[in-house]
């Protein structure tokens, strides 16, 4: 076995190898999308590419069960699918559904997409900005911010500044990223899993539409995740707002990194 290589039971004819590109794929594992880090098919002719959180093997010894702070009377086991009809299962972080390999709780029913059982509690988003992970957007003392990009609370697990000016649903990093790479994965073959535009001669990473929209302003008076343009020290706000988005939407995507975060930051249609 190579450093960097696995045998994993969604493809099983090869063994995939770990690569880093900068463009979107669909994961083989659990069917959500990612960008950066992956486990992917070296050889020529296959298209399988699966996040690392989800490169799990389930040959004995099987992993062992995933304990998350948010349930702490939980055991999640990683399975290959959630048990259940297709469809009638949904992931407890952000609201999507389980259409593939995922963390079950037996004893509560809960379920967790892999990328989403190991999101970072705690993010950096540059000028001393730290992000926490909450169950919901309405943190322990009941208030906080609304969500920036919806502009609700208590959806879905949440990133909330420490000052509780600044809250993104997971739920809506999801929806954005759906919603912007739709046909990602539908078109096999070269290019690391980019999306074929008809016409291009090539693969081309679409743009995330959504993600400069704020629930907080009009997009005339506002920019970046709703901070007002004027000003030297909103400016500045807006800019660190902009790089928290930024950092959120990598770390669900599975790849928490200031360098994916830049790339994620090139994607964003303004």
């Amino acid at each position: 076995m190579r450093y960097g290589e696995v045998a994993h039971f969604t493809h099983p004819q090869h063994r995939l190898r770990l690569e880093h590109h900068d463009t979107p794929f669909r994961c083989d594992g659990c069917h959500e999308p990612g960008i950066g880090a992956r486990f992917r098919c070296p050889h020529p002719g296959c298209d399988h590419d699966i996040h690392r959180q989800c490169a799990l093997p389930l040959s004995p010894p099987p992993p062992p069960p995933l304990r998350h702070p948010f349930y702490p009377r939980c055991a999640f086991v990683f399975l290959p699918r959630a048990p259940g009809a297709p469809g009638s299962r949904y992931c407890n972080a952000c609201g999507r559904g389980v259409a593939g390999c995922a963390y079950h709780c037996r004893a509560c029913g809960f379920d967790l997409h892999p990328c989403c059982a190991a999101l970072p509690h705690a993010l950096d988003a540059g000028g001393g900005v730290r992000l926490r992970l909450h169950p919901d957007s309405r943190g322990s003392s009941g208030g906080g911010a609304a969500c920036h990009r919806c502009g609700h609370r208590g959806r879905s697990w949440s990133y909330r500044s420490q000052c509780g000016s600044f809250s993104l649903h997971v739920a809506c990093v999801m929806d954005m990223l759906v919603e912007s790479w739709h046909g990602v994965g539908r078109h096999k073959g070269g290019g690391g899993g980019g999306m074929l535009v008809p016409g291009s001669g090539g693969y081309s990473v679409p743009a995330i539409r959504g993600a400069a929209k704020s629930a907080h302003g009009s997009s005339r008076e506002y920019s970046y995740w709703g901070r007002k343009k004027k000003g030297n020290k909103v400016k500045r706000c807006c800019e660190i707002a902009g790089f928290a988005g930024q950092v959120v939407i990598s770390a669900v995507l599975g790849d928490p990194t200031a360098f994916v975060a830049g790339v994620i930051g090139s994607l964003i249609a303004r």
